[in-house]
């Protein structure tokens, strides 16, 4: 009986402790565990902090370094080179940084559709390897939403083979991929524009291989097809 009056007594004074002065001001500083994030050092926009040997809070960007998804411009090439330079090993290869179609996918108060860089071979070849590095971990190989996040718990990633998705502008795919749009990121501060466009060019494709009838089979070649 003594020892349940004892813990009676003590609960009581706990709980008093922690709620019978609530509400009370006190010139006192509050007793922490952990220094309160207000007065943990850390660095302040434009403050000195004795931390830096310089005693500078704000750090210079390190030599050398370039931003994310950026690639180092090469050297200035005569005209006849440059027609034959790769959009994102050129000079002008960027983030977007204009109002056009190129950098915006719009084309005034619309959505426009047309890839604005030379098709090639090399162009999807590119765009393939973009595509492999950035979007198949989420869309999958075929880009059909079954990437490997769908089997950690991802559930809302759209398959680009959907009709709706197939139907969609160039340029609405283009402001998705430098916007982001509702689970999906924001890759327009990550992947250069002529990259965004190389990476939708191989999405039409994936989309056409995906989708395709004999229609779009050249009649010189059905018979093949029907061999096999």
């Amino acid at each position: 009986m003594r020892g349940f009056l004892v813990i009676f007594l003590l609960c009581t004074i706990a709980i008093l402790a922690v709620f019978g002065f609530r509400g009370q001001t006190s010139i006192q500083p509050p007793l922490e565990v952990f220094p309160d994030m207000v007065r943990q050092m850390k660095v302040r926009a434009q403050a000195p902090l004795d931390f830096f040997a310089d005693g500078r809070g704000p750090r210079l960007p390190v030599a050398g370094t370039v931003p994310i998804g950026y690639e180092m411009p090469k050297p200035e090439a005569t005209e006849t080179e440059a027609a034959a330079v790769a959009p994102w090993s050129h000079p002008e290869a960027r983030f977007s940084a204009g109002t056009d179609y190129y950098n915006t996918g719009k084309m005034g108060d619309h959505w426009g559709t047309g890839i604005p860089l030379k098709v090639t071979r090399e162009l999807m070849e590119r765009g393939q390897q973009r595509f492999n590095i950035t979007c198949v971990m989420c869309h999958g190989a075929t880009a059909a939403g079954n990437g490997i996040t769908k089997q950690y718990g991802l559930a809302t990633v759209v398959s680009l083979q959907d009709e709706r998705l197939r139907k969609m502008s160039d340029g609405e795919i283009f402001n998705t991929v430098t916007n982001g749009k509702n689970t999906m990121m924001a890759y327009g501060p990550n992947i250069i524009v002529p990259d965004r466009w190389a990476i939708i060019a191989y999405v039409r494709a994936l989309q056409r291989s995906q989708n395709a009838a004999i229609a779009d089979v050249p009649e010189e070649h059905r018979g093949e097809l029907e061999k096999k």
